[in-house]
């Protein structure tokens, strides 16, 4: 009777822990996109201390800048590639302009940083990548930057450059308009 006991306990376990993962992966996209967004506020708050640890001001979260940097993001991943420059060879800044216009405005300047990791990406790692890189730590402590957008892209099975694995990648939008 015992071994019968552990027997239907072994396929009740078994039986829960496939129902949890198919649960899993029907909730992974929401799942994704939360945590995602999380790790997309935490890039702008690692940027912003580390900006005012060195005496710069702290970025302004921007819409327009967001949706650049969502674009380019879902981009660079669906289409394997990793470059400042779209897949069809426009020009970062004029790409950013389509979402953070210059119009009406006598100054508008824009950067951008880009930093890719597979399986996982953390704010931190992100922020180490950045200020290891001379280009990416210049944009991080640019003075005449005022806003940011930032975006966080999670790919499974991520073409070309990304090997075919899974792929974070996070794009950062600076720009200024007066």
């Amino acid at each position: 009777m015992n071994s019968t006991r552990a027997l239907r306990f072994a396929l009740a376990l078994a039986a829960l822990a496939a129902a949890v993962l198919l649960a899993d992966s029907a909730l992974a996209t929401s799942r994704s996109e939360k945590s995602l967004g999380t790790l997309n506020h935490q890039v702008l708050a690692a940027m912003n201390r580390f900006r005012i640890t060195h005496g710069r001001p702290a970025l302004r979260e921007s819409a327009g800048l967001d949706r650049s940097a969502r674009q380019h993001s879902l981009e660079m991943g669906k289409l394997g590639y990793f470059a400042h420059d779209s897949a069809d060879g426009t020009v970062f800044w004029r790409r950013i302009q389509r979402y953070y216009p210059a119009a009406g405005h006598s100054y508008w300047s824009v950067g951008e940083n880009l930093v890719w990791r597979g399986p996982s990406l953390s704010a931190a790692q992100a922020m180490s990548l950045w200020i290891a890189s001379p280009p990416h730590l210049k944009n991080l402590l640019s003075r005449q930057w005022r806003q940011v957008g930032v975006s966080a892209v999670s790919v499974a099975d991520a073409p070309g450059v990304y090997g075919g694995g899974h792929a974070v990648i996070i794009t950062a939008d600076f720009g200024v308009r007066r």
